[in-house]
């Protein structure tokens, strides 16, 4: 394991280990390793969680307007959206990416070369498959969110 690119994501069920990919995301891996280590991510909402989808977080108002305020231009790859795939949000524009970011739950092929995908959950999906969900006809929006109890980089835990 490459403790520098692996990221812990505790949730009130269990750890997530999740595994970066710089090699195809280098600045999405650096800012995501970043808001990390400054602590943004700890207590941000599963705001929008749609089964069979995928789960959402990372802006910290809960209402996925938010953000850290430093949009991130594309890095579109050719890493398949399936099951465990970690993967920038965004708006409509390309190039909007900025801190939310969505676990896949299962194959949703029809994001690919659409969003950035910077990573994959290695250990630890079924804690995500456990987070409170939305429902698909209010897009996923979830009442009484779980939340990210603790997000760190691996290499900076003992």
């Amino acid at each position: 394991m490459d403790r520098e690119n692996t990221i812990y994501l505790d949730l009130k069920d269990g750890r997530v280990v999740i595994e970066l990919n710089p090699a195809v995301a280098p600045n999405h891996v650096r800012r995501i390793k970043e808001l990390t280590r400054a602590g943004f991510y700890d207590g941000a909402p599963f705001h929008r969680v749609i089964p069979g989808f995928m789960a959402q977080t990372g802006d910290p108002t809960g209402t996925g307007r938010g953000g850290s305020g430093q949009m991130l231009a594309a890095e579109f790859n050719n890493t398949p959206h399936v099951r465990g795939v970690v993967s920038m949000a965004r708006a409509q524009d390309p190039n909007s990416a900025d801190s939310q970011f969505f676990i896949v739950f299962d194959n949703a092929r029809f994001l690919d070369n659409q969003y950035t995908a910077f990573g994959r959950v290695t250990s630890g999906m079924e804690f995500v498959d456990m987070i409170r969900a939305g429902t698909s006809e209010n897009n996923g929006a979830v009442d009484n969110p779980d939340t990210i109890i603790r997000m760190r980089v691996a290499a900076d835990v003992e």
